[in-house]
């Protein structure tokens, strides 16, 4: 009996001890996230924009007043020259009024100390009048001719001002923006009317923050394509809607049945297609930026053999916010690479994917469809 219980005792013990490594070899094995590798597949990204004028000037008068008359509507054709608003005249006949008496006045005195200076001159040559008072009789008479000059200026600028009682459009072209009426009071440059001048017209697209504008794209009508050449982009990302403004020029002239303002569809070709498509240029391929491994040895991705984690080295042609542009010979297209946590692995450490969720994998098909359906695409800014 005593050594039956003695040999039950170490058959206890050893079980247990087996189970203690079973334990601990499961407890070292490490969960990882994976994320697959994508092919940069999207050549393209499609984009809405908007028919826009070379030249959209705001039109206003250059003297302040009441508008008596408006004369035009918007949407409507205009020649250089035609009437668009009237002010009320009243003041201004009245400031050209005492402008013309000023001279009048100012041509009476001139008159006046021009006879004087001729008077003194022959007393001056005759010795009857000192040389103090003939210079100042001199003084006087161009003092005279100065404020005759002053007042002729007056009477000039008051004409003008009368003339621009009437607003007339500085160029043909076509009225975007109408918003002057009749017995508003306005001052001089408050813009009552846009003109969107007769000329080459062009396109302007709004780029999302973290794609930078092509220098060139297509402008897709129907059947037909328009090369567009990008002419300017805007300085900075616009605060509230985080987009680029870009204008880009047409190769050819629109039809007539396209208008001003109207809504386009645009094809441009991203960066990350430029550099996939080059013919002197390795495949590449997306993955997240955290899969992105640097150890000072160059970049590599890790991914699961049998089980344990490999390395392979890859080269990094653009990082983004999120995502990474790689290349590499080993690598395929829906291969799973470790996602996060990259710095604490070791060649043969042995790992396991975290398996996804069919709601997380449902939730990612929806993103993915409703950023296909808006025409985004992820790509590393420049």
């Amino acid at each position: 009996m005593r050594q039956l219980a003695a040999f039950l005792c170490a058959a206890l013990l050893l079980a247990g001890c087996g189970d203690a490594t079973t334990n601990g070899g499961d407890a070292a094995v490490r969960r990882v996230k994976t994320a697959p590798v994508a092919a940069v597949t999207a050549p393209v990204i499609r984009l809405t924009g908007v028919v826009r004028a070379r030249y959209e000037t705001p039109q206003a008068f250059r003297v302040s007043g009441q508008i008596v008359t408006r004369r035009v509507d918007s949407g409507q054709r205009v020649a250089q020259g035609d009437v668009l608003f009237t002010l009320d005249d009243s003041d201004l006949r009245q400031s050209l009024t005492a402008a013309q008496a000023e001279l009048a006045s100012a041509s009476a005195s001139a008159a006046v100390a021009q006879s004087d200076l001729a008077r003194d001159r022959k007393l001056f040559e005759r010795d009857y009048l000192s040389r103090q008072a003939f210079d100042r009789a001199k003084l006087s008479a161009k003092q005279s001719d100065t404020e005759q000059a002053a007042a002729r200026t007056r009477v000039e600028q008051a004409k003008t001002a009368l003339e621009h009682a009437a607003l007339r459009a500085e160029a043909d072209g076509l009225l975007t923006r109408v918003s002057g009426e009749p017995g508003q009071v306005v001052d001089a440059g408050h813009p009552v009317a846009r003109l969107a001048k007769a000329g080459p017209r062009e396109v302007e697209v709004a780029f999302p923050s973290d794609v930078r504008p092509p220098a060139t794209g297509e402008l897709l009508l129907d059947d037909r394509r328009i090369a567009l050449e990008r002419r300017e982009v805007s300085g900075s990302v616009d605060p509230a809607s985080r987009t680029w403004q870009a204008r880009y020029r047409l190769a050819d002239e629109l039809p007539e049945a396209v208008g001003l303002g109207e809504v386009v569809k645009t094809r441009f070709e991203t960066a990350a297609a430029r550099l996939a498509t080059a013919s002197d240029s390795p495949r590449l391929y997306r993955v997240p930026v955290a899969a992105v491994d640097e150890r000072g040895e160059g970049a590599q991705v890790w991914h699961l053999v049998d089980g344990k984690a490999r390395a392979l080295n890859v080269s990094v042609a653009r990082v983004g916010r999120d995502r990474a542009l790689i290349s590499g010979e080993a690598l395929e297209e829906g291969m799973a690479v470790i996602a996060l946590g990259t710095h604490l692995l070791s060649p043969g450490m042995p790992v396991r994917a975290l398996e996804q969720s069919a709601a997380a994998r449902r939730e990612a098909v929806v993103e993915k469809g409703q950023k296909e359906e808006k025409g985004e695409i992820e790509e590393p800014a420049p």
